[in-house]
């Protein structure tokens, strides 16, 4: 597609849901055709870096996603940083409500789950948790921290409720990197982006971590 412009350089709000779906479709399918063994091996950086950035950070109550349709997956690292200190929680986001912020419920290993309307594990219970530092996924991101999710708004909804707002870090392979995401008005950017590249502060140059 070849967007039209306003006089502002910026393409005419019509195409710009067309860019946002072919941005992530096609990010999404370069994700899922990542080999099993790069997969591995990004996902072991990953790991290192949300190492050193929860050590600066030191949530106690983490917000992270179950992985989807080729994501990240956090479900080991998350098990691991739970184990290190007994006081530390977790927790996955559930939709109760259509067009209502997402509750976090609490997670933790061996825990009973269920499955969402997507077919996504969630906690099968109803302990609820405010988290202080959220891991949220990317199917494509710019260096400003803004994000594409899946269209449906649930994160950036969310995020405009919590009060106080918790600190997010967006994660993802590198792949995902774009030079913009044409973020809305509601678009909610993250503080923190970590690919296996490294972590950095949302909007800053990008040093590698």
């Amino acid at each position: 597609m070849t967007p039209s412009s306003s006089p502002s350089g910026r393409p005419a709000e019509a195409e710009i849901s067309a860019l946002r779906k072919n941005l992530r479709n096609a990010r999404i399918a370069a994700r899922e055709a990542l080999p099993a063994a790069e997969r591995a091996a990004r996902s072991a950086c990953i790991e290192a870096h949300l190492d050193a950035l929860t050590a600066r950070l030191a949530p106690c109550r983490l917000g992270f996603c179950w992985p989807w349709r080729g994501e990240v997956d956090l479900v080991p690292w998350v098990t691991r940083w739970l184990a290190a200190d007994p006081a530390r929680q977790a927790a996955l986001p559930v939709v109760r409500e259509p067009g209502r912020p997402m509750v976090f419920l609490r997670w933790q290993p061996g825990a009973p789950m269920t499955a969402d309307h997507h077919g996504i594990p969630v906690p099968d219970g109803d302990a609820q948790i405010a988290p202080d530092l959220i891991l949220v996924p990317l199917n494509a991101f710019d260096g400003a921290g803004f994000r594409l999710g899946y269209g449906g708004g649930y994160f950036d909804r969310t995020l405009a409720a919590l009060a106080p707002a918790p600190l997010t870090a967006g994660v993802a392979f590198e792949l995902a990197r774009a030079d913009t995401c044409w973020p809305q008005p509601h678009d909610q950017p993250m503080d923190w982006l970590v690919t296996e590249a490294g972590w950095w502060k949302a909007g800053a140059a990008f040093s590698g971590g």
